[in-house]
């Protein structure tokens, strides 16, 4: 399980160092990949296979199945830290985040982000994220 959140940052040849708390459970190697909100995700291989059997059971005949699919795995790169912990973040993924320098790596779950440091104070902050209204949204759905 992940969870926590981390400063960094990106170096001119687009690497960054990853905490070992989370190397330690994303493993030697782990995939990389277009995130939602404009990040990036991290899924160990273990984690990573059981979210493919998942969008593989789901009905490829749906457009927006497919375009997911296409959007989730067309990004999709395989990562291996070096011995300071450091990743290099292909190009495409990092101007996809609009990765320039300052980043903060959060622990989700299942999962690792990756976010522009603007972006995540701006998506965290006060005005985007009320407790009171997710609680509401999360009651409706038995949590």
């Amino acid at each position: 399980m992940f969870y926590g959140e981390y400063q960094h940052t990106v170096d001119s040849k687009g690497r960054a160092i990853i905490p070992a708390k989370y190397r330690e459970g994303l493993g030697e190697k782990f995939i990389l990949t277009k995130g939602l909100d404009n990040c990036l995700f991290a899924y160990s291989s273990e984690e990573w296979c059981n979210l493919e059997s998942k969008l593989k059971s789901l009905p490829f005949t749906d457009k927006d199945v497919r375009a997911f699919v296409r959007f989730f795995f067309s990004g999709a790169a395989e990562c291996e830290a070096d011995k300071q912990g450091r990743i290099l973040i292909p190009q495409n993924l990092r101007e996809y985040a609009a990765l320039d320098k300052d980043i903060y790596i959060i622990g989700v779950s299942t999962r690792v982000e990756i976010w522009d440091k603007h972006k995540w104070e701006s998506y965290s902050g006060d005005d985007n994220i009320s407790a009171d209204k997710i609680a509401e949204k999360m009651a409706m759905l038995g949590i």
